[in-house]
């Protein structure tokens, strides 16, 4: 039987990619999800559905307003533009800031007043360009950065407060998801070139290591797992 049988997991960006797979394990497992989305009716089944856009702080909080007790946050949601520092296009810069930053970050504080006494995990979705900037990073990168040193920094808050929240990254490579379309705009026979060229992660690839975490026994602390096909390089 599943150690998350029974638990109540809040998981953000749960309507495709990344959370939807996450979500339909999580549903193998017996486990009750909430699942954050804009779009409810792409939820899987047995999903409980919040619809929040992640971009508004508001709506962030809202959220959490009239949640109730929950075990494990773990933050899907991303935002991906290839949008470079030297002529990218501030809005994407900021909505990419608000989705995989600022949203990200606010989850992580609501969420610690809903969990259970002295427990919980948080896991937070990154990437491989948040440990080294690939030509094609621009601010995308910056902002997965971001996300490691905010997880290592909540981390660190919780362990000097005396609490045993747990919180972890997962830093996949390419995966197959449409967040790829966004991050390829305008260079569409690009990614065609590169899915050709090297088989990406599969969505429940990432899933599953994000149930590695979450299924840890408690007196083990997983810190960040990167991963990637074993056809990309960098």
């Amino acid at each position: 039987m599943s150690s998350l049988k029974g638990k109540t997991l809040l998981v953000t960006g749960a309507s495709s990619g990344i959370g939807r797979a996450l979500c339909e394990l999580l549903a193998d497992r017996e486990a009750n999800i909430i699942g954050v989305t804009r779009h409810a009716a792409s939820l899987p089944e047995n999903v409980s559905p919040i619809v929040a856009d992640l971009t508004q702080r508001d709506e962030v909080s809202q959220i959490f307003q009239n949640l109730g007790k929950i075990d494990m946050l773990i933050n899907c949601a991303g935002v991906a533009y290839l949008s470079r520092i030297i002529d990218g296009n501030p809005a994407d810069w900021e909505e990419m800031w608000r989705v995989n930053v600022m949203a990200l970050s606010l989850c992580c504080q609501l969420s610690l007043k809903h969990f259970p006494a002295n427990a919980g995990r948080i896991v937070n979705v990154s990437s491989m360009s948040g440990h080294r900037v690939p030509p094609t990073g621009g601010f995308y990168a910056p902002t997965k950065f971001a996300v490691r040193a905010i997880t290592d920094a909540l981390r660190s808050e919780l362990k000097a407060a005396g609490s045993a929240v747990q919180v972890a990254c997962v830093s996949p490579g390419f995966v197959d998801t449409p967040l790829l379309e966004q991050y390829f705009r305008g260079r569409e026979e690009t990614l065609i070139q590169t899915k050709a060229a090297i088989r990406m992660l599969d969505p429940h690839d990432v899933a599953w290591a994000i149930l590695c975490i979450l299924e840890a026994p408690p007196h083990v602390e997983i810190g960040d797992i990167l991963m990637r096909s074993s056809g990309q390089h960098l």
